[in-house]
């Protein structure tokens, strides 16, 4: 099985729409045909009615480089001396690429949410409404670690048509929601369907989502379109399916839950960057084993193993080895459930966490903070005769990692880029690694780096950190 990302290439159809009406006998236990409209028709029309003006068809286009080849690299003869991957005969052309999405108004002066993969990249991009009406759009922000992004129309002096946000955690297996989007550019769609499940997220799309799950069609085209509850207001924006190696619909689509969505529109600074909230902690899932040594009587909560000295949750008395099982009333049973709910929460609030320490239960007030940038990053491009040269490093930051997507409660020297021809390139240094060791001396900061790689060496033995893998490089002097 595979995930398919709900954008114009790739989703299909699966859609649920169950209504029943119950009549109740009479006394005498004879059957009675129904008296009036009302007995006879069940519609969401009026919903629709009213949530179907917020949301907006949007196309995209972009200009992407092709090659065209001679027609002699089709013939075998021609290909057996230059190789199916010559170049030569070939010339660059420029192409538009077109796309199309869905996106929901949030605020009457235009700004829309729709999907980071719907805009990506996007040269120019269109916003069509309900009423037909066409707008030029901007990005003004887009983050692809949530698969958001905010997208600005200028109205005038118009009040446009909102949604309003439903909070995603009031959610229950079972309820019904409706889903509107442009599927396929046919134009305005909807869908019904029921929650299928909460909080799902080993989904492989991204790694700060609570996904919800439906059964509500949702097809290409859908991406960035809204779920939205019996209330009229949004719970999610609907952007992937879980479909099989054919792309048939196995009926089970995923949406971003509301509160994130709220998370990101408040965070999201003049810049276009998103400011999260941080709490300064990181942990692993208590698995049975763990639970087992420390005396549980099933595996529940988030074994904290790393703390950000004089962060939040230092601040607030959290202590390696203690056992989060609540952030503020939500349980948070795997490592993927604590960053939702820390990411969900607004920065400069305070929020209680329930904890188990040494078998006791405790609370503690964890007050939620924008990530920092200590120590300062100190970008720097290493010069010299060392396997580092013509690198751009930069001290580890909460506030760098959450910049460059990086989970890890890391500290040390990054790697930001390695310009072409130097070393460090030559050698296949990339950006996101982390310098580790040179030569066995640990690295905590850039002006250690330059110290050690200030004088030539026989050999150097440089050990980085890439993604989950350590690797060690030798290199001769």
């Amino acid at each position: 099985m595979k995930i398919y990302l709900n954008d114009s290439v790739s989703i299909v159809i699966s859609a649920v729409f169950i209504l029943c009406i119950l009549v109740k006998p009479a006394a005498s236990d004879e059957k009675r045909s129904p008296t009036s409209r009302s007995q006879i028709q069940l519609s969401f029309a009026p919903l629709v009615k009213r949530a179907s003006p917020t949301v907006v068809n949007i196309s995209t286009n972009r200009m992407v480089n092709t090659r065209n080849f001679s027609p002699l690299f089709d013939d075998p003869f021609f290909r057996q001396f230059f190789g199916d991957r010559s170049q030569l005969g070939s010339r660059r052309k420029k192409r538009v690429q077109n796309s199309l999405g869905s996106g929901v108004i949030v605020r009457s002066d235009g700004t829309i949410i729709t999907n980071h993969h719907v805009v990506a990249g996007a040269d120019e991009i269109k916003v069509v409404l309900a009423d037909r009406r066409e707008f030029d759009a901007r990005v003004v922000g887009s983050d692809k670690r949530t698969d958001l992004a905010i997208l600005k129309i200028e109205p005038g002096a118009l009040k446009l048509p909102f949604l309003l946000f439903r909070d995603s955690d009031d959610l229950e297996v079972g309820d019904i929601v409706l889903a509107i989007g442009n599927p396929f550019g046919l134009g305005q769609t909807v869908t019904s369907g029921i929650i299928s499940a909460l909080a799902r997220t080993q989904v492989g799309i991204n790694n700060l989502n609570f996904f919800i799950q439906t059964d509500a069609s949702i097809n290409p085209g859908n991406s960035g379109g809204a779920l939205i509850t019996m209330d009229g207001r949004l719970i999610g924006i609907n952007s992937a399916i879980y479909s099989n190696k054919g792309g048939g619909s196995v009926g089970i689509g995923f949406a971003i839950p509301s509160n994130m969505v709220r998370s990101v529109l408040a965070g999201m600074t003049s810049k276009g960057r998103i400011v999260r909230p941080w709490a300064g902690v990181e942990g692993q899932a208590v698995n049975a084993e763990i639970a087992a040594s420390i005396g549980l009587k099933r595996p529940i909560g988030v074994l904290v193993i790393k703390i950000f000295p004089k962060g939040p949750a230092d601040k607030a008395g959290i202590h390696i080895g203690d056992i989060i099982i609540e952030l503020n009333g939500r349980e948070t049973n795997d490592l993927e459930a604590l960053k939702f709910r820390i990411a969900t929460q607004s920065i400069g609030e305070r929020v209680p966490v329930k904890l188990i320490r040494r078998g006791s239960v405790r609370q503690v007030v964890l007050q939620i903070k924008a990530p920092p940038y200590i120590p300062i990053p100190n970008r720097t491009q290493l010069k010299g005769l060392h396997p580092l040269q013509g690198a751009t490093v930069a001290n580890l930051s909460p506030a760098l990692l959450d910049e460059l997507g990086i989970i890890s409660q890391q500290t040390g020297v990054i790697i930001l880029k390695s310009q072409r021809g130097k070393v460090a390139n030559r050698l296949g240094f990339k950006l996101g690694d982390i310098v580790l060791k040179i030569n066995g001396h640990e690295i905590d900061k850039v002006s250690t780096l330059k110290r050690l790689v200030a004088h030539t060496k026989d050999s150097w033995k440089v050990l980085i950190k890439r993604g989950d893998d350590v690797l060690s490089l030798l290199v001769p002097g």
